[in-house]
Formats: C-alpha cells, sequence, structure tokens
C-alpha cells in the first residue's frame, strides 16, 4: 500500500464533528442535573441527606433519671442511687480483633464467647455489653479506646442499712424499678421519667457530640418514712437475737407510735441484703410481719373482754366459774394452763384462762362479738399499702358454732398480721380509737376511729398492767422506770388443716401504761427450744425494745426505778 491510500483510509474512518459537540452538551446537561440535585438535596430538599447521615452517624441514646431518696423519719438515708457506667456497643460498627475481644471481655468480667454473642448481630444498632460499672472497672474499658463501644452514665440503688430495712425498703432491678417492699409500692412517685439524648460518632463508631436533648429526664421524688433509724436498728438486733437463741424458724417485730399510729419499725428474721444483686430465696423476701398470717392466740382476750365490757356483759371484778381448768363443749373440751375455780375478768387476763374466756365470749351474740373484732381492724387490711399485705381471717359470725365462737375469743380460728395486730392494740392505747397505720411520716395530727369508749379501754388497759406483774404470764417483760400493759399469746401451728405440737409465741404491749407512748408487738414462729411460751420467748424482747426505745425518745418515768419484781420461783405460762 503506498502513502495516498494510507491517507484516504484514515480520512474515511474519521468521526463526524457533530458527534463531538452531542457529547459535550450530554457531558455538560449530566453534571447541571448533578448541581440541580445537589442544590435540591442540601439547599431545598436537606432531609433526606440529614436522615442518611443520622443513620450513619447519629445516635440517640436513653439518658437516665435519678431515682428520689427514701429517707427515715429524721431525714437519715435508707436508699440513694448513686452515679455507675453502663458500656453499650453499636454491633455494626464494632470492629474488633480475637485479641480485643478477649482484652473486652476481660475489662467486662465476661468470657470472650458472651461478648462475641452480643456483638454478632450487625442490624442491632445498640446493646448492652455490661450493666453498672463502677468507675474503676469503666475506666479500663474506655482505656482500650474500641469502636463502637461506648458509655452511659445509669444509676444503681445503694441501700445503708443494708439487712436491717430490706424487708421494709425493699430493692430495685438492674433498669432501677422497684421490685419489692417501699420501692416497689412507690415506684410512680420515686422513679421519675427517663430522658432522651441524641449523639453523634465519627466514622470509627466513636460518640463525638451531643447533639440535642430529645427529652429532658424528670428526677423522681424524695419519699420520707415514718421509720426510726435507731428503734428499726435495735428492733433488729434484738429480733435476730431471739430466732436464734430459742432456735426458731423466724420471728417479726414491729414498733408503732401509739398516738399517730405511725411505724417506727418494722423487722423480720432471717433477712437479706439488697446490696448483693444476687436474688435471695423467695421466702427470705417477704415482709412476714406484713404478709403472713397465723393465729393470734391469747392476744385476742382483751378484745373479747373489752367488747363484752362495752356491751354491758360482765364488769372487771364479775366472777366467772371457770370449772377449775376444764371446760366441755359440743363434744370439745377447753383447758387451762392454770385451772382455778373462779377468777374475775381482770384475773382473766391476767392469768390468760381460755375457759373463762369462752365463757365471757358465749355470753354475748355472735354478732356482738363479731362486731367488736372487727371494728379493731381484724378481717380488713391496715391501709399501709405495703404490697402483699395479708388482710387476715374473720368469718362472718352467721356461719359460727357455739364452739367456734368459744374458740375465736381466745386466738384460735382467727388469723391475723403482726402490724394488724399491733394497730387493734391502738385502741387501748387511745381511749378506744383504732388510729389508721401508715409508713410514711405525718405532718398533720392523725384522726382515729372510736370503737370503745375510753372507760372500757382503760379498764382493759389496767387488766393488760396485771399481766406483766407477779402472777401474771409475762412478768420478764417488765421495764425499769416505766409500768408496761400487755397481753402474751401462744398457739398452736396449724398444718394441713390440723394444729401440730408446734408453736407461735407472742406479745403485744404499750407503755408508759399511764399514757402510751409506743406499742410494740413481737412474733417468734416455731421456737424449736423447750420454752416455747409467749411470755418466755417474745416478751423478753418486748422489754428489751420497748425500755431502748423510750430511753432513746426520752419518753418521762411513770413508775419508781426499781419497780421490776419477779415472785421468786415463779412458773411462768400460759394456755396453748
Amino acid at each position: 500500500m503506498n502513502y495516498a491510500s494510507t491517507i484516504q483510509t484514515t480520512g474515511q474512518s474519521a468521526l463526524p464533528a457533530w458527534r463531538s459537540r452531542v457529547l459535550y452538551v450530554l457531558l455538560l446537561a449530566g453534571l447541571v442535573a448533578l448541581q440541580a440535585r445537589a442544590v435540591y438535596l442540601q439547599g431545598i430538599h436537606n432531609n433526606f441527606l440529614q436522615q442518611k447521615g443520622d443513620a450513619r452517624y447519629g445516635r440517640i441514646v436513653d439518658v437516665h433519671a435519678h431515682r428520689g431518696m427514701i429517707t427515715d423519719r429524721h431525714g437519715e438515708p435508707l436508699a440513694v442511687s448513686t452515679p455507675v457506667e453502663s458500656v453499650w456497643a453499636s454491633p455494626a460498627d464494632v470492629i474488633v480483633t480475637p485479641a480485643q475481644i478477649a482484652q473486652l471481655a476481660q475489662a467486662l468480667g465476661l468470657s470472650a464467647s458472651e461478648v462475641k454473642s452480643k456483638l454478632s448481630d450487625p442490624t442491632r444498632e445498640f446493646v448492652y455489653l455490661k450493666r453498672q460499672l463502677p468507675p474503676e472497672q469503666a475506666a479500663k474499658v474506655v482505656k482500650l479506646a474500641i469502636p463502637g463501644v461506648s458509655l452511659q452514665r445509669e444509676y444503681r440503688r445503694y441501700y445503708p442499712g443494708g439487712e436491717v430495712t430490706s424487708h421494709l425498703i425493699g430493692f430495685t432491678d438492674v433498669d432501677d424499678n422497684g421490685q419489692e417492699g417501699i420501692e416497689f409500692a412507690l415506684q410512680a412517685q420515686l422513679g421519675g421519667k427517663a430522658g432522651s439524648q441524641q449523639v453523634i460518632k465519627d466514622r470509627r463508631g466513636f460518640v463525638v457530640e451531643d447533639v440535642a436533648s430529645l427529652r429532658a429526664p424528670k428526677a423522681g421524688g424524695d419519699v420520707a418514712l415514718s421509720i426510726d433509724s435507731k428503734i428499726q436498728s435495735l428492733a433488729f438486733r434484738e429480733i435476730k437475737q431471739a430466732v436464734e437463741k430459742h432456735k426458731a424458724k423466724g420471728g417479726s417485730i414491729v414498733v408503732l407510735d401509739a398516738r399517730t399510729g405511725e411505724v417506727l419499725a418494722l423487722a423480720n428474721w432471717p433477712s437479706y441484703n439488697p446490696n448483693n444483686r444476687d436474688k435471695p430465696n423467695v421466702s427470705v423476701l417477704r415482709n412476714h410481719a406484713v404478709t403472713d398470717q397465723f393465729e393470734p392466740g391469747s392476744t385476742m382476750k382483751p378484745f373479747t373482754v373489752a367488747t363484752a365490757l362495752e356491751a354491758g356483759k360482765i364488769k372487771s371484778g364479775t366472777v366467772i366459774n371457770t370449772a377449775n381448768g376444764v371446760f366441755t363443749l359440743n363434744g370439745r373440751t377447753i383447758h387451762d394452763t392454770h385451772p382455778e375455780h373462779y377468777l374475775t375478768v381482770a384475773q382473766i387476763i391476767q392469768k390468760s384462762s381460755n375457759v373463762g374466756t369462752a365463757k365471757i365470749a358465749l355470753g354475748m351474740p355472735p354478732e356482738t362479738l363479731w362486731r367488736g373484732l372487727s371494728e379493731s381492724g381484724f378481717g380488713a387490711l391496715t391501709g399501709s399499702e405495703f404490697p402483699g399485705e395479708a388482710a387476715g381471717k374473720l368469718r362472718d359470725y352467721k356461719t359460727w358454732r357455739p364452739i367456734e365462737q368459744a374458740t375465736m375469743s381466745y386466738g384460735n380460728g382467727i388469723s391475723v398480721n403482726l402490724l394488724q395486730l399491733a394497730r387493734a392494740y391502738t385502741v387501748f392505747a387511745n381511749g378506744g380509737e383504732l388510729m389508721p397505720v401508715t409508713l410514711l411520716k405525718q405532718e398533720t395530727p392523725a384522726v382515729g376511729v372510736r370503737v370503745f369508749s375510753d372507760a372500757t379501754a382503760q379498764a382493759v388497759r389496767d387488766m393488760m398492767e396485771k399481766v406483766v406483774k407477779p402472777g401474771g404470764t409475762a412478768p420478764l417483760a417488765q421495764i425499769t422506770g416505766y409500768r408496761v400493759a400487755g397481753k402474751t399469746g401462744t398457739a398452736h401451728k396449724l398444718e394441713n388443716g390440723k394444729y401440730v405440737d408446734r408453736y407461735v409465741a407472742t406479745f403485744v404491749g404499750m407503755a408508759p401504761a399511764s399514757d402510751p407512748r409506743l406499742i410494740v408487738a413481737v412474733m417468734i414462729n416455731d421456737p424449736g427450744s423447750h420454752d416455747y411460751y409467749g411470755g418466755l420467748v417474745a416478751a423478753p424482747v418486748f422489754g428489751s425494745v420497748m425500755g431502748s426505745s423510750l430511753r432513746l425518745l426520752g419518753v418521762p418515768n411513770d413508775a419508781p426505778l426499781d419497780n421490776v419484781i419477779m415472785a421468786p420461783g415463779e412458773v411462768i405460762g400460759e394456755e396453748v
């Protein structure tokens, strides 16, 4: 081929000029379209890019509310919230090597497999790796600087009283929601409302900026309880020692302000430490003083006598034929531990005669006795609003048989909880008025409900003073410098519908008897030693707690400082 033919061939293959112009126009149009789109998205309709940016670099995290504090009546903290750090991650953003996973697991106190499992789902935007870490442990996590792993401020509940107040205060779960006790009952007031915060992460997954507070957290309100921490501590100590001394299954104690119905102390043993996050046995969690029912035994006798006095059926000096401590009714025989042929009404209370009390009860229509017990608060909730409170059991009088009316008069066939029993005794401490019970500190005077006349209440209180004197069933309840009025109770336990040779020992009393300031109720469940009478097991606990409490409160003496008298060689006991 020659040079001329080569030029001819090249000229024939050259592109037309219009094609380059079309290409230029298309490129220019595409550029203009891109510019227009950019202007549209960035200047006019910028929500799209913001949403995409937020999806990649923005997160909304919860901001936990500070839970309200629980204090005793003097402002002493019983439950407080302390700041802690929780470790969370966005699995899609986490970039780690096996070595880093091992380091992270060690810092968190978890196994490597647990950490790997929590990070295994890349579609999740939020997952907790470990909740509520102490500051020093959280610092170790921060030091690792792992992308996608961040800290979140939370609060953990701390209970300064530990096992001393556990049954009363309860505890919260890991999300700071109340699970038991006051924490649960007042969750709405204490809990507050969580907020939320929008944050921005960098490309490595670290939070670099707090953008905005979408919803500010609302802190919970503080709660002041009626509890006196000093009285609570000594009540807990004494009930624990009594249970251990008598090898009992358990025990409970309640201390009431006799004038206001405020609960100054409420404790049980066994107990648990609410600061330990390992959940204890369910049976240990129960506030037995409020949730458990038992037959009160002879602590019911003052109410039977008061009802009969009010109805005009008897007087304090009325003599009852107690038939040498044996009374048979409908084929059932009622016995007295200390048999006598005749006893006055006052002596029936002093010596705890079942026969005498049964005969007094049978001298009234069933409805009269039922009304006296019902109006004293038996068979109904106390109004404390404590979670799981038992109402007790007082059957309709229309279903009573004579033998049931007789046994109910001395505390068999009726059930109560200890708080309910303590509250009932306010009728004798307040001139016949039943006071409301509360676990919250009261700023205004309580208003009671009239049950008995002042004369009836005073007469029964005088009788109960004889219970703690020589010849009564509870001289161990005496307190140096104070007059005491109270009543013992010892009842067979009911198991599978049958009474067994196991017992519940109780004592309820008030002091100073001249003008009652406190009421203390003690219950010892199933004492395992040879001593099981209320006068031997529960009365000494009453004496110790009542005496110390009165001195703590500075209550004036109403008796000589050498008023404690014990009869030589006296055997203390009562009918069971």
